[in-house]
């Protein structure tokens, strides 16, 4: 990393050394995992090993993962795969899975003040719709890190014969995740996210939910995802899989270096405004509005002090534009375009939170006309 001090895990996470050590050395394997020979059988071994590491971390069955070129082909491959559905969505939903659902006018379900589900909303809707529906709702919001009744959901769900996806990608490796014990129908998580390759994801679809293949060809991945597979990427992931499984304690031990920068921040500008702060979070991540500041004066100024955060959201241009995430929970466009993301990660230190602090303080003194107020 080029940055002293890097703040921005929910965008991606460091590459763990030891994967890029694994990936460097399957690479040098070679063979294509569908032939006979002995690369072939090493190389397909290779990828069965991997796919029983990421169902342990996420507990699963290891037939139910398709390896994926990552999150954003995951979450396609749900909303294309069951053409012919009424979709639901949540309002706070990840670009990938808005921009796929709402191809097919998928219907989005509002969020609470505290960025929660409207549960009654949910049910509401699922009452007036006759034919079986597709749900969607993500597991932990990459913005604000809050977390999603997901049990809740699948309740609702099976009073009215509805499937239920979840994207997890923010979720795994951070919280404990059981697929098997939350009864969704289907999941999306990332590599990336959790210290391995960028892309490889998977999509994780239980036995006996019928789904249209993602893409035709050899018939790899179950059938559901032609093309020869990323043998070093998917080597890569299993092993920061099998990595973060041994790291949730000390992730969830980052939520008090997060509670202490809030504290901090709260404490020198009672008008800044900690984003779902009152849910369920993540440990790990921050949504935090400096007032009279806009979020792209922030990251560039945290970029030149060595630190790298992120905007709430961003376009694929590099402009930052209000978050649909933050107005989904009430916020103007002024104050959501206001907010930043600070998202904390294995190699977060004590000290960084302190230099986070002291660098936001400075820059709320300097360039806010409310600090004088």
């Amino acid at each position: 990393m080029t940055h002293a001090i890097y703040l921005d895990y929910n965008a991606t996470a460091p590459i763990r050394p030891e994967v890029i050590s694994l990936v460097s050395e399957v690479m040098s394997e070679g063979g294509n995992p569908s032939s006979v020979h002995a690369l072939g059988r090493k190389a397909r071994a290779r990828v069965e090993g991997a796919r029983r590491q990421l169902a342990s971390l996420v507990e699963c069955k290891a037939q139910e993962i398709i390896f994926t070129s990552g999150g954003t082909e995951a979450n396609n491959m749900v909303f294309n795969g069951f053409e012919g559905r009424k979709l639901i969505i949540g309002a706070g939903e990840h670009d990938s899975v808005l921009a796929s659902a709402m191809q097919q006018n998928a219907v989005q379900v509002p969020l609470n003040t505290d960025g929660v589900i409207d549960l009654d909303a949910l049910n509401s809707l699922l009452s007036t719709i006759e034919e079986p529906a597709l749900i969607s709702v993500m597991m932990a919001n990459n913005e604000t890190g809050v977390i999603q009744p997901i049990s809740e959901i699948v309740e609702l769900a099976r009073e009215h014969s509805a499937l239920v996806h979840t994207d997890a990608i923010q979720a795994v490796g951070k919280i404990p995740v059981s697929f098997s014990n939350l009864g969704v129908d289907i999941m999306t998580v990332s590599s990336h996210k959790i210290g391995g390759p960028q892309g490889q994801g998977a999509l994780i679809l239980r036995e006996g939910v019928p789904i249209s293949a993602g893409q035709k060809g050899g018939g790899q991945e179950l059938g559901r995802r032609g093309g020869t597979e990323n043998v070093a990427g998917i080597a890569g992931f299993g092993l920061a899989a099998e990595m973060a499984a041994l790291e949730i304690d000390k992730i969830s031990a980052l939520a008090e270096l997060r509670d202490h920068l809030e504290a901090e921040i709260t404490q020198y500008c009672p008008h800044a405004v900690i984003y779902g702060k009152s849910a369920l979070r993540l440990p790990t991540t921050s949504c935090i509005s400096m007032p009279g500041v806009g979020a792209e004066l922030q990251v560039m100024n945290f970029d030149l002090a060595g630190i790298a955060v992120s905007a709430g959201s961003a376009c694929s241009s590099g402009k930052v534009k209000a978050s649909h995430v933050l107005t989904a929970m009430g916020a103007s466009d002024e104050a959501a375009s206001e907010a930043i993301r600070v998202s904390l990660g294995r190699l977060t230190t004590a000290n960084e939170i302190d230099k986070f602090v002291e660098v936001w303080q400075k820059l709320y003194h300097k360039k806010s006309p409310r600090s004088a107020a």
